[in-house]
């Protein structure tokens, strides 16, 4: 037999990587007040992660814990202040402009406010249009075909292209922000919150069109939000961080179902249910978010969680496999969410 006609066995592929992440910091100098100096606020402090074509990576955690910061990064708006960061396979450390500037197109972004994002002096076929026009040498023509044909992937009709965004619903206006973004063919969306400002009625919609484009264009998703009930509907993989820095980072299915950081095991049980089991296994968590400006010594965490020990303020726990997750506690194998 020819090695033309020998039998081959297919083997899926696994989808290639394409943001990769590893020991990401952006810190900022900030000044104290008169005569008080200054100090570095360590917005983002160590963050690594993976993100595949097709795949969501959600991002959770309280205000402040870095999610927005991390999306500025991601998205090229600012640079890293230590780390390596790689989009497409291109690491941007030392990359020149024009690499960089083709890099920001491979990635956009859906903000969280749809009636604050959208330029409410232009038509909706001008707001989808304009990306082309800055970015690609395509003609008047070519440009509202494609925005046209953009506005019928994400739902909206032919004759709303000469609408403006104050015509629109809240929902329509985020399927206006999500075409705007797809409209150069991006490989990665950050979704900052993408839902959070939306009636509770219309959010399922929105997710769903998500969804359906992220099966239809093989899109990879950072999904930043702090509703675990939102990010248990899209994501793939859970990262929790909390001043700064990941805590617990692995698959949804395994993190929803035991969580292993005290941490993570608050912001489910904050979670409204209606088990009544589930409810009474709520963990309390005392005290606020500490100043980024001054964090605890050892866990940044540990004067807020009940299972802290001495050593929880005195060394810092670092990222390690427990339960087919990464978690970041000296006591994770006692904790069970």
């Amino acid at each position: 037999m020819s090695s033309a006609a020998m039998p081959t066995t297919a083997i899926a592929a696994e989808p290639a990587n394409v943001l990769e992440a590893h020991d990401l910091h952006r810190h900022y100098r900030v000044s104290r007040g008169v005569f008080k100096g200054h100090a570095d606020l360590r917005a983002v402090n160590g963050a690594s992660f993976q993100l595949a074509a097709g795949r969501t990576l959600a991002v959770v955690g309280e205000s402040g814990c870095g999610k927005s910061t991390l999306a500025r990064l991601i998205t090229l708006i600012e640079t890293p202040t230590s780390g390596n960061l790689s989009i497409d396979g291109i690491n941007i450390a030392g990359a020149d402009a024009a690499v960089i500037r083709g890099l920001r197109t491979k990635v956009q972004m859906v903000f969280q406010d749809p009636y604050g994002s959208l330029n409410p002096r232009k038509q909706v076929g001008q707001i989808l249009e304009e990306p082309l026009e800055i970015n690609t040498d395509l003609d008047s023509a070519q440009r509202a075909e494609a925005a046209r044909a953009m506005m019928a992937k994400v739902g909206l009709r032919p004759e709303q292209y000469s609408r403006y965004p104050h015509m629109f619903s809240g929902g329509q206006r985020q399927r206006i922000a999500i075409a705007r973004a797809l409209m150069l063919s991006p490989k990665i969306v950050v979704a900052d919150e993408p839902v959070s400002a939306l009636d509770v009625s219309i959010r399922a919609q929105v997710l769903n069109l998500l969804m359906d484009l992220q099966e239809e264009l093989n899109l990879a998703y950072l999904f930043i939000s702090h509703d675990l009930s939102v990010v248990r509907h899209i994501a793939d993989e859970v990262m929790v961080m909390y001043l700064g820095r990941p805590v617990e980072q692995g698959p949804k299915e395994v993190i929803f179902a035991g969580a292993r950081h005290p941490y993570t095991v608050a912001l489910l049980a904050a979670t409204p249910s209606v088990d009544p089991q589930a409810r009474s296994k709520r963990l309390t968590v005392k005290g606020e978010l500490p100043s980024p400006l001054n964090p605890p010594s050892g866990c940044a965490f540990h004067k807020r969680c009940p299972f802290a020990t001495e050593i929880c303020s005195t060394e810092r726990p670092e990222m390690r496999p427990v339960d087919g997750r990464m978690v970041a506690c000296h006591h994770a194998e006692e904790v069970a969410g």
